[in-house]
């Protein structure tokens, strides 16, 4: 499996930060808080808001209706 790090600092992958996403985290903040990636030296936090994109989060609807962003619980890194 060809595995493509994020974040060194804690071993994180670009899959991972797609999971996360996937499940509601819409923020490089809510991503750090998943699973600890640009957290430490922050070198990856412009990766994690590229990878994030503009306006692609999938929960961004829920958002503007004041919804939680969170609604399900986020997969533990690996």
């Amino acid at each position: 499996m060809n595995r493509v790090f994020v974040c060194s600092c804690f071993g994180v992958t670009e899959e991972q930060v797609k999971s996360h996403a996937e499940a509601g985290a819409c923020t490089p903040r809510q991503i750090a808080s998943a699973c600890k990636a640009g957290t430490d030296c922050g070198g990856c936090v412009r990766r994690i808001q590229a990878l994030l994109g503009r306006g692609a989060c999938p929960r961004r609807e829920l958002i503007d209706q004041g919804e939680p962003s969170l609604t399900a619980k986020l997969p533990e890194a690996a």
